[in-house]
């Protein structure tokens, strides 16, 4: 008899414990975002954006960058500040230097403000370059936003390309 107590006793905690696992269903999968058919959304774009890098397609990339594009490099003087026209030039350059691109990204956060969707990754990626030293293996990780807007239609992303 005890034994049986025992064993239902497990049996009920791994069900307790099992279901309380699958509560997570709030979540995308994969993600801690919540589960909205937005947020799916807003994903798949950055998905799509993803593989464009992957593919190393410049002309995707710009279809879905806004006229509006601005990307701040970070530095006091603004000298590599660039907008839409720069975007393809950064784009072209770096993909004539690298081949076999991987480009992963966890997604941390998706956050709406008005028609402005903001998009906290963690990206992963590795790709070869051609130095003076012959082919080399290049990994980055790196945490990045990604900023896009609803322009009616489409979310464009006007930064963090």
């Amino acid at each position: 008899m005890k034994i049986r107590a025992l064993m239902f006793m497990i049996a009920a905690a791994l069900a307790v414990s099992a279901s309380g696992c699958s509560s997570n269903s709030t979540y995308i999968r994969g993600t801690r975002v919540d589960d909205t058919t937005e947020n799916r959304t807003i994903i798949g774009v950055v998905e799509r954006y993803r593989l464009a890098v992957e593919r190393k397609d410049a002309p995707a990339l710009m279809k879905m960058a806004a006229k509006s594009y601005w990307e701040d490099g970070g530095t006091p003087t603004g000298a590599d500040d660039y907008g839409y026209d720069g975007l393809r030039e950064v784009l072209v350059g770096r993909f004539q230097r690298a081949d076999d691109i991987r480009y992963s990204m966890k997604y941390v956060k998706v956050r709406r403000q008005g028609q402005r969707a903001y998009v906290e990754v963690v990206i992963d990626a590795s790709y070869t370059v051609t130095t003076s030293q012959g082919e080399q293996r290049m990994d980055q990780r790196d945490q990045n936003q990604l900023i896009l807007e609803w322009d009616g239609e489409h979310w464009m992303f006007v930064s963090g390309m």
